[in-house]
């Protein structure tokens, strides 16, 4: 039997290409932001629902993810961050740490080890809701550059992202599918889930609609880097010889994608 949800979610963009996230829980009172991108825009929803925040969660130090700290800590605001980049988080109060859990509107939240986009990025995973918030570590069709992490942290932390349940529904922090979509297609064209799921996103982004989130199921089975270990399309179409491991497929699909002009 599946559980009640526990928190209202409401997206919003921020920025240029970035996605804000609040998430209240009715029963607590509480309210979180999920980064702070542009804490203007984060203080209008707030007002417009009536919310009053409680706690900011971090999920890595770049500036379009904890640029609104500083702004937004009011007296009570409590803020969560990754410990292994707790001197570059604006106003951290808590350190966490993958494998650690908290508590938040009365809920279960765990922290996973996500790094690989920055050495200690985090991701917060709620079970009772089956939401998962993943920052720049996992997009709908792509992942974040790798931009402090290795290959094979970075793989671990996607296969670690793979194993929840096919049912958690993903909130990643930008609009990038459509041209993660180009990508996906152009190393693995022959993968038909993949097709229909490119025609959906075209047909969103022709609506001016959001294309996330994204469920992890869908994820699994069109998202070529979480898809390196499974697919023998991918590594032909990226170079890969036999005695590669993972990792090192990983790292040219992420290469690929990098210099990808399509």
């Amino acid at each position: 039997m599946s559980c009640a949800r526990l928190f209202q979610v409401v997206q919003f963009p921020c920025l240029s290409d970035n996605y804000g996230y609040l998430i209240h829980s009715p029963t607590t009172g509480e309210t979180a932001a999920i980064d702070t991108p542009d804490a203007a825009t984060y203080e209008r929803v707030l007002s417009k629902q009536g919310w009053t925040l409680t706690h900011i969660l971090n999920t890595h130090h770049h500036w379009d993810h904890a640029g609104g700290n500083e702004q937004l800590k009011n007296n009570g605001v409590q803020i969560i961050g990754p410990v292994k980049e707790k001197h570059k988080i604006p106003g951290i109060d808590v350190a966490v740490g993958g494998g650690d859990v908290f508590s938040l509107g009365g809920t279960e939240v765990q922290v996973l080890d996500v790094g690989g986009h920055t050495r200690g990025h985090v991701a917060y995973y709620f079970p009772n809701d089956k939401i998962a918030f993943v920052g720049d570590a996992l997009f709908a069709l792509g992942c974040g550059r790798m931009f402090e992490g290795t290959p094979g942290q970075f793989w671990s932390s996607l296969k670690r992202l793979r194993e929840l349940p096919d049912d958690t529904v993903v909130y990643c922090a930008h609009e990038y599918t459509e041209s993660n979509a180009k990508f996906a297609m152009s190393v693995e064209p022959g993968n038909e889930e993949l097709a229909r799921r490119v025609a959906e996103v075209k047909r969103l982004r022709k609506r001016g609609e959001p294309t996330v989130p994204s469920v992890l199921g869908e994820e699994k089975v069109t998202n070529p880097f979480l898809r390196v270990d499974v697919s023998e399309e991918i590594r032909n179409n990226v170079g890969a010889s036999d005695n590669e491991t993972h990792d090192q497929v990983f790292a040219k699909v992420r290469m690929a994608k990098d210099n990808f002009r399509g």
